[in-house]
């Protein structure tokens, strides 16, 4: 395959550069001392026309030849016109000109004004050359439409299309807005280990390392709960933390290997009050990102506005299968078998339950949803329900079809959690690879007293997605996980 910089373009760049560099040009100046930026002269325009600014950016676009011409900037913040003219810079500063590409970034010195068709422009005095491009950007009209490029190369794909970096600017506002409305409400931020000698706080499968000092094994975290418990145990109140978290597991609309998840513990709380939180989070988001609680996400009309639905587990499992299917596990594997749903032979009652609601109940929950009361079998760390110790409290909370979060009303009984482990160490030998290890020093944390306990984790790439528009998790994370190049 014809590399890029071997392809005519490539060429000419680099003969330009050296063209350059022959007239004393310093392509590569270590710093550069601008006034404005583009949006800013857009929007006070009527105090700066005839005003002298320095502006710095990219070269998006160069048009006209001769003696004259236009070229278009963009910075940080947006884009500009540039009028270049040899009368105004010079004879040896157009020269320099003449031999600067599209993708060059440069610093210019000029006078702001409006072109007779009405464009907000600056009139060129000094430019100064600050980064050499070697190699063309994506062509102008089509811009960088490949997935795959778009993903590897991501710093073209920011460069080529604008609602790419709308949205990671849209991420950046939803993680200062929750560090906001957390600490507003009292809790503090933190930080918990990332590699751990043992993985817990959810059923997933780990990414294994080594630490050669330490000689041993250990993971890095899928979840940050059992640290963050160990710290209301400590007498920290409510605590948060914003991170990354790693499962070694499929890839898919919603799914990556490495994603991040704010969680948060509140001391003398229960998942009620999670709900109240997270319902008054979102409408923060919300309001904050678009004016008002209501928004489109793809065909959808969305309105977070509280209070949202709440829907009993197990009243959605009958609604889809029939309630008499309940009575048992081979009554509620029948049923979900005759509905199609893909549940495995030996599946326990709550693992039916599971994938009856994955497959029939969460595509479907399209308006703002909180799934409440889960079997305890699949929820190892919360606390019964006080009508049915089978049932904890427990919800995860679903928007435009797809899962934002879970929380529990923590379990602190440190005898029923270490019963729980035992119970989850025997599918661990029986074959299950996801369920919950045996963690006995979480077990004497909770000896020593932890408070009830309300607990939340909440996606922060899946939020991304949603009120940004995104289809795929792929797309609100910069550099998302991918297989090599094969081209290279």
């Amino acid at each position: 395959m014809e590399r890029p910089e071997e392809t005519v373009q490539g060429a000419q760049m680099r003969q330009n550069l050296e063209e350059l560099r022959a007239m004393g040009v310093e392509p590569y100046p270590r710093r550069f001392e601008r006034t404005h930026i583009a949006e800013e002269i857009h929007e006070i325009f009527d105090e700066l026309e005839n005003t002298e600014v320095i502006i710095a950016g990219r070269l998006t676009a160069i048009r006209g030849h001769g003696k004259a011409g236009f070229a278009d900037l963009r910075d940080g913040s947006g884009g500009i016109q540039l009028y270049v003219r040899k009368d105004e810079i010079g004879e040896q500063a157009f020269a320099a000109w003449k031999l600067m590409d599209v993708g060059d970034i440069v610093g210019v010195k000029g006078e702001v004004f409006r072109t007779r068709a009405g464009e907000v422009s600056v009139k060129a005095i000094e430019i100064t050359l600050l980064a050499k491009a070697l190699l063309p950007l994506p062509e102008k009209f089509h811009g960088l439409k490949d997935k795959e490029q778009r993903y590897r190369q991501r710093y073209l794909d920011l460069i080529a299309n604008e609602e790419v970096r709308e949205v990671f600017a849209g991420r950046s506002v939803i993680l200062s807005t929750a560090r906001e409305f957390l600490e507003e409400r009292g809790y503090m931020e933190v930080e918990t280990p990332v590699l751990q000698p043992l993985y817990g706080g959810a059923f997933a499968q780990p990414f294994e390392t080594h630490h050669h000092a330490l000689d041993m094994t250990l993971y890095l975290r899928i979840a940050d709960e059992l640290y963050l418990k160990r710290l209301i145990v400590g007498g920290f109140e409510r605590v948060f933390e914003i991170g990354k978290d790693f499962r070694n597991e499929g890839m898919d609309r919603t799914h990556s290997p490495e994603f991040t998840q704010l969680e948060l513990y509140e001391a003398y709380a229960d998942y009620n009050d999670m709900m109240d939180l997270t319902e008054a989070l979102f409408e923060a988001i919300a309001i904050r990102l678009h004016g008002e609680t209501t928004f489109e996400y793809g065909e959808l009309t969305i309105d977070l506005k509280r209070p949202w639905r709440r829907l009993r587990v197990m009243d959605a499992v009958a609604d889809v299968v029939g309630a008499d299917a309940l009575v048992d596990r081979d009554a509620l594997f029948t049923a979900a078998r005759e509905k199609g749903v893909d549940v495995e032979d030996g599946a326990t009652f709550g693992a039916c339950v599971e994938r009856i609601l994955d497959q029939l109940v969460e595509p479907n929950l399209m308006d703002p949803t909180f799934l409440i009361d889960y079997p305890r079998e699949i929820s190892p760390l919360a606390k019964q329900t006080p009508d049915d110790p089978e049932i904890v409290e427990r919800f995860e909370v679903f928007v435009a079809g797809f899962e934002l979060g879970n929380s529990f009303s923590e379990l602190n009984d440190p005898d029923e959690q270490l019963r729980r482990f035992e119970a989850q160490v025997e599918k661990r030998a029986e074959g299950d690879a996801e369920a919950h290890g045996m963690d006995e020093d979480f077990v004497t944390a909770l000896m020593h007293g932890m408070p009830p306990t309300g607990g939340l984790g909440l996606g922060i790439d899946r939020i991304v997605m949603l009120f940004t528009g995104a289809q795929g998790i792929r797309d609100v994370i910069l550099f998302p996980p991918m297989r090599p190049d094969r081209k290279e």
